[in-house]
């Protein structure tokens, strides 16, 4: 103690080095667990690439080879653009077309892995705390901030990258080490950055301080979040056309794509790996169909677009099933240019989408609303075409897919048209002054209260009611302020007689019989005579009242309520 005060040491230094310590594992723990991610995508495709390498009659190459092939495919599921050296030409070909369902494997092994680090001290004791301070004994697990579990899942995971990168330069497919170096580090924090925002509950709240005040107002505004689903609306509609759209085709051309797929190869291991590689390829082939619908189409090497309007130019096209489902040469037809429908349902969706349910809305909101939901349509459209593109070779397959810049303006044009109209027609319905109806209509069809109607309910009531509401009539009601009444009352005089309306006969009531009780609810006779008195009257004499005579009492008549 006595040197802890004389160097004058910080009391808060231990505790703070205690939490340093006690958060190295957890740190540990997310690094390890984003390595596995990486090494469990690499292990899928080395058993893949290994079993169709087994099961071929004529390997190429040994199996180093095979797993330097499947580095290399574990690479260009992240988007790197691969080399093929072996080539007849002898110039190197670039291979820069990604299966885009190939990169759902390391998308959901790192999301997943993001997870599993931010909910690993979720369910610790007790013991622990606080995240800084506590007793290091306690037993409680630390829960790393979302940032910590982020950097190192994502660090873990890159460092395995690096090393199949290198690994992959060896084999007969490199990686472009440019390509690799921002590519897998793009898939890497998108999918822990949506792992960690999945495992905190999703949470829409403001954004952080670092980012710009005018910034942080702006997106707080209501209009943001209805353009981001009504674009992601106006997205999903033109996938769905695509798909649409590239399976009418593929039922159409049946003939060629099957006379396609058997004459690629005669063994089934290698129709089953080009079976997968087509497999792997039809999102691709849905967003080729939605820019197809569009308008700009979609290249087929140098000098050769496809479009609705006609296929120009000869490209020199590889066998592939799913290139046998191409529009025939020539101009345009009827059929064709009917794809001009899908990016107008697109339009009319993110028109619906656009609309707040609130009165207080101004149709200017709205239209900007639509606008934006526009954008955010034109924007996700440019990304995804860029993503399902690139080139197949040299010369001419270098640009192979749909122009990203000019499919996301063709999508924002097509779909800002009909969106903005539409958002302020369904605006303006949703927002309508409620109907009234007019009086003398409204009084005319008012049966309900009719004089009649309600002078029959009223004696309908009185008959189910039974003695429970007295017989009233207009001549025994008052006229006038109450009056004393006269000695000798004159008979009242009978009503007039009332039309009975037709009441519907009462159903029976139903009646539970228990047996073992017997009740005698027979009345005993009474004798209400009064016994004579020990020298009281005679038998003859009347009998005297039992209530004495009240003298001076006035019966006055009941008042009706107001």
């Amino acid at each position: 103690m006595t040197q802890v005060t004389e160097r004058e040491t910080p009391v808060q230094a231990a505790p703070r080095a205690a939490a340093g310590r006690r958060r190295s594992p957890a740190a540990a723990a997310c690094v390890l667990g984003g390595a596995v991610a990486a090494g469990l995508g690499l292990g899928f495709l080395a058993v893949l690439v290994i079993v169709l390498w087994i099961s071929s009659p004529y390997p190429d190459s040994g199996p180093g080879g095979a797993l330097h092939l499947a580095a290399g495919l574990w690479l260009l599921a992240h988007g790197t653009e691969l080399v093929r050296y072996e080539t007849l030409s002898g110039v190197p070909a670039p291979v820069g077309v990604t299966p885009l369902l190939l990169v759902a494997l390391p998308a959901l092994l790192m999301r997943r892995a993001a997870r599993l680090g931010s909910a690993s001290g979720d369910g610790g004791g007790g013991g622990g705390e606080g995240r800084d301070g506590g007793d290091a004994e306690g037993g409680g697990e630390e829960v790393l901030p979302a940032s910590a579990v982020f950097s190192a899942v994502a660090c873990g995971y890159l460092s395995v990258g690096s090393l199949a990168t290198v690994y992959a330069a060896a084999g007969p497919m490199p990686a472009d080490p440019l390509s690799a170096a921002w590519h897998v580090p793009l898939v890497a924090v998108l999918a822990a950055a949506g792992g960690v925002w999945s495992a905190k509950g999703r949470p829409v709240g403001p954004l952080p301080h670092w980012v710009p005040g005018a910034v942080r107002r702006a997106a707080a505004r209501p209009r943001y979040p209805l353009a981001l689903r009504a674009g992601a609306a106006g997205a999903l509609v033109l996938l769905g056309g695509g798909a649409l759209i590239v399976g009418a085709s593929l039922a159409w051309h049946a003939a060629e794509v099957q006379a396609s797929f058997l004459a690629l190869t005669g063994v089934w291991s290698g129709r089953f790996a080009v079976l997968l590689l087509a497999v792997a390829l039809l999102p691709n082939a849905v967003v080729w169909g939605a820019a197809y619908a569009l308008g700009p189409g979609f290249a087929l090497g140098a000098g050769a677009t496809a479009t609705p309007l006609g296929f120009a130019g000869a490209p020199a096209l590889p066998r592939f099933p799913l290139l046998a489902a191409l529009p025939p040469e020539g101009p345009g037809s009827l059929l064709t240019c009917a794809t001009a429908g899908v990016p107008l349902l697109a339009g009319l969706a993110v028109g619906w989408f656009a609309v707040r349910r609130a009165r207080e809305v101004r149709y200017r909101e709205t239209a900007l609303t639509a606008a934006l939901g526009a954008l955010v349509c034109g924007l996700l459209m440019a990304g995804l075409a860029a993503a399902a593109s690139g080139p197949l070779g040299s010369r001419g397959l270098a640009s192979f897919g749909p122009v990203w810049w000019a499919t996301g303006a063709a999508a924002f044009a097509w779909t800002l048209l009909p969106a903005v109209p539409v958002a302020v027609a369904v605006h303006s319905w949703r927002t309508r002054p409620a109907r009234q109806a007019d009086g003398p209509a409204a009084d005319s069809d008012d049966e309900w209260h009719d004089s009649g109607v309600r002078e029959l309910r009223w004696e309908a009531l009185r008959r189910a009611a039974g003695t429970l509401v007295p017989d009233l009539t207009p001549q025994d009601l008052p006229q006038g302020p109450p009056q004393d009444p006269p000695r000798a009352a004159a008979p009242p005089a009978q009503p007039a007689p009332v039309q009975e309306p037709a009441v519907a006969p009462k159903p029976p009531r139903r009646l539970t019989v228990v047996t073992g009780l017997h009740l005698d609810l027979t009345p005993a006779p009474v004798d209400l005579t009064p016994a004579p008195a020990p020298g009281g009257p005679a038998a003859g004499a009347p009998p005297r009242p039992l209530v004495p005579p009240v003298a001076g009492a006035r019966v006055l008549p009941r008042r009706p309520r107001a």
